[in-house]
């Protein structure tokens, strides 16, 4: 089964699910999972199949050399609305929380209350392939494929508001009210 980089406290109330060495590049699949990394699954997988479908942008943030910039970069609030729309990528990432969601089902977790909690986007090593070049020369082409892993917990629900006490004040507050009420008193 593999590390998690990740520490899970609870095994019981988590849905893992990784892939590794994805044919697909690094480059794509980080801007993706960054992107989506603490929303809801539900929200996750609309978000990834408008992406599909060319009716939302994956938001460019750390690699955004050549990135060309788009009105739909403004819905993401994309830094210079730069986006792009990976295909491939995308259906990958799209397929990962696919399967985390079917492992969370057969640990009968809510499905509606899942949240990712951690996903994560490293390099693998580099494929190796030749292009030839002028001159009788040879040159890599290189592939970037991806490891990617994630973690879905189920959200909790909302937290009961704890019953009014005693206020605290600070010392500095409390002699002011006590110069307060030595300034008010009345004189002889």
């Amino acid at each position: 089964m593999g590390k998690y980089s990740s520490p899970l406290d609870g095994e019981s109330k988590v849905a893992k699910s990784r892939g590794s060495h994805l044919r697909v590049h690094f480059k794509h699949c980080r801007e993706i999972t960054h992107h989506i990394h603490g929303m809801s699954t539900t929200k996750a997988k609309k978000f990834m199949n408008d992406v599909l479908l060319f009716k939302s942008a994956v938001p460019f943030t750390k690699y955004t050399g050549g990135i060309g910039h788009h009105a739909q970069g403004k819905q993401v609030n994309a830094p210079g609305n730069a986006c792009r729309w990976p295909q491939k990528a995308t259906q990958v990432v799209l397929d990962l929380v696919k399967n985390a969601e079917a492992n969370a089902e057969s640990k009968s977790m809510d499905g509606e209350n899942l949240v990712i909690s951690h996903i994560q986007c490293n390099r693998a090593p580099g494929g190796r392939r030749r292009t030839y070049r002028a001159h009788g020369r040879i040159g890599p082409y290189m592939s970037q494929p991806a490891h990617i892993e994630m973690i879905l917990e189920e959200k909790a629900g909302p937290v009961e508001k704890e019953a009014e006490g005693p206020k605290q004040i600070s010392k500095k507050r409390a002699a002011a009210l006590r110069f307060k009420k030595v300034a008010t008193g009345g004189g002889i």
